[in-house]
């Protein structure tokens, strides 16, 4: 009966901290570390919530701390975290040729944040058909080189492993078996590598409401949704700016001593990685300043709705970018874009978004900062990481002391369940004064 009277966001939120506290549960026990020790309660509960919540900052090196059993654990929260554990649920009653009532519907909606209530059943089959197969040709490829290095069956568990975390946008890598903490450094240089993890992060950052356009359209780009258009041309725009930018700042930095071949391919990947994914090929700790502040406003961004990715989404950071330039030309109408006005529903909610989760980020860098043991721009670049569920480090996580594990914990759970729409289902009141006071203008600017 509780569970009634829970909204969709409520129950999503309970949904993900229950998931995490079992899988830090099964993280504990001795079977799940590699020295067969009972791990403490805050490692496996940080590891946990960073798996479920597919951002991939850790404490303790994937590979060398947790045994094949806690590896398991830790890649089956990446996969239920990416895809939803509603959406998963929703499946298997798909599957089994079970119906959904409103109130499922409206859950599954809100889980791979989808307007239409109508046809979800074979939407989610699309969704989890389209994961198996993404996966899977990630799978193999990644297998190819891994087989060559580390022999057919740690090869192949390793080309599995590293295609769910980078489709899932999570950043857990295996890779600690080189050297802790490395994740791809060790595979810089390495181009086939570096492309089909970015090929995984991004498709699995765009959303799964792309896939149907694509499924449905294929080339015929102007019958596809105004979302999708958007979606593709931000994603675009930021990932080959991003690199753009990369490469100028570091090319007499960090890119001093290497091939431009070389820079560019960082470049790339660096810019892919920011939107979520968590992997990095570069020391991010010599990233120079600049390049630092940029690496924060694409873990900002993030990637796009209904996604495995975090942030505050691609469409946010557009219709704010299209109502700000529509504001300087003094227009009357609405905001235009693709011959389709925006609802102010859509810029308010942007707004909220940005506003709410930039104070979240700058109280939880304040408050770290103020413990004095490390640089603003190290703090800046944790927390951006963590609220944009990314995974991305230059190394300070496992140093931080325990109010700043709890408070990055907490910015990746929001970065996941979604800040504004969490903030506003604790504070939703059922019942809501049907009073409308006079309104006044205020001076702006």
């Amino acid at each position: 009966m509780r569970l009634k009277k829970l909204t969709n966001v409520q129950i999503i939120a309970i949904g993900f901290a229950l998931l995490a506290l079992f899988g830090a549960f099964l993280l504990m026990l001795p079977i799940s570390s590699r020295e067969r020790v009972w791990t403490p309660f805050v490692p496996a509960l940080f590891t946990s919530v960073s798996a479920s919540c597919v951002t991939g900052l850790i404490v303790v090196d994937t590979a060398t701390h947790w045994s094949l059993f806690g590896q398991i654990v830790i890649i089956t929260l990446i996969q239920i975290g990416g895809l939803g554990f509603i959406t998963i649920a929703t499946a298997f009653l798909s599957f089994a040729r079970k119906g959904l009532g409103l109130k499922s519907r409206s859950l599954m909606a809100e889980s791979v944040n989808t307007g239409r209530i109508a046809g979800l059943k074979g939407y989610v089959r699309h969704i989890v058909r389209g994961t198996v197969l993404i996966e899977g040709v990630g799978a193999v490829l990644l297998s190819i080189p891994f087989i060559r290095e580390f022999g057919p069956v740690k090869g192949i568990y390793y080309g599995v492993f590293h295609s769910i975390s980078a489709f899932c946008n999570a950043g857990f890598d295996l890779m600690g078996v080189k050297a802790p903490f490395d994740s791809l450094v060790s595979y810089a240089d390495k181009a086939y590598i570096n492309i089909v993890f970015m090929l995984l992060i991004t498709v699995g950052g765009i959303g799964f409401q792309i896939w149907e356009d694509v499924r449905n359209y294929r080339w015929r780009l102007k019958r596809y949704s105004l979302h999708s258009k958007l979606v593709l041309v931000v994603s675009l725009t930021l990932t080959v700016g991003g690199a753009i930018c990369f490469y100028c700042l570091e090319r007499n930095h960090l890119f001093a001593e290497v091939s431009v071949g070389k820079g560019i391919l960082y470049s790339f990947f660096q810019s892919v990685t920011c939107r979520t994914a968590g992997f990095n090929t570069i020391d991010l700790a010599k990233l120079s300043d600049p390049s630092v502040l940029l690496s924060c406003f694409l873990m900002f961004v993030g990637g796009s709705p209904g996604s495995t990715a975090g942030g505050i989404k691609t469409t946010t950071i557009a219709i704010l970018f299209i109502y700000l330039v529509s504001s300087l030309r003094s227009s009357a109408g609405e905001p235009q874009l693709f011959g389709r006005s925006l609802a102010p529903s859509s810029i308010r909610k942007a707004s909220g978004v940005v506003c709410f989760n930039f104070t979240l980020v700058f109280l939880a860098t304040t408050v770290i900062a103020a413990c004095g043991q490390f640089r603003l721009t190290d703090v800046l670049f944790e927390t951006f990481s963590a609220m944009g569920t990314v995974g991305m480090t230059t190394g300070i996580t496992r140093d931080l002391p325990m109010i700043g594990k709890i408070l990055i914990m907490a910015l990746m759970f929001c970065g996941r369940v979604g800040s504004v729409t969490l903030a506003s289902a604790l504070l939703e009141k059922r019942v809501r004064p049907k009073i409308q006071y006079p309104k006044e203008e205020i001076n702006i600017g």
